[in-house]
């Protein structure tokens, strides 16, 4: 395994537990709404900028991770997470080559495709079903891609 391989993985598993830590902050209600999927935002940027260190194991790991931590049915979100993992791995060399702006509108689609298999995978498991409001979260999370990719970015390059 290559140096380079091995040095982006203690940055992707920190950035994951922190992201991961700062999700079970309470907020009010309206904040709430606005909530970025940080654990998502990470496993996007590792597997976009990082393909090879964090494959699909890495996204079925938090995925996993973020199920038992918020008591959701377990691989509900490890399904979210490899399926948008699986999509940024494959789509990587393009979307690097985007403009921050146009890597911003992909993430938002992402987010929202993420946010509507949750809320189709709630349907089917007779969980009680939010309204669309859950696609605010994907908003918020694609006005963070801009800050998240700059501060991991310039974290990845430091170690």
């Amino acid at each position: 395994m290559n140096d380079t391989y091995a040095t982006h993985r203690l940055p992707a598993y920190l950035g994951a537990l922190l992201a991961l830590l700062l999700g079970a902050i309470p907020l009010p209600h309206v904040l709430g709404l606005l909530r970025p999927d940080l654990l998502l935002l990470v496993v996007i940027w590792f597997a976009l900028m990082s393909p090879r260190s964090t494959g699909l194991g890495y996204a079925f790991f938090w995925g996993l991770m973020l199920d038992a931590f918020s008591g959701m049915l377990l691989g509900q979100h490890a399904l979210g997470f490899v399926l948008i993992g699986f999509l940024v791995h494959h789509f990587h060399l393009r979307m690097r080559m985007f403009p921050l702006l146009q890597q911003t509108v992909v993430v938002l689609i992402l987010l929202w495709l993420y946010q509507f298999l949750m809320f189709w995978i709630d349907g089917v498991s007779g969980h009680p079903v939010n309204d669309w409001s859950r696609l605010i979260a994907g908003l918020g999370g694609a006005l963070c891609w801009p800050l998240i990719s700059g501060v991991f970015a310039r974290f990845v390059q430091r170690h």
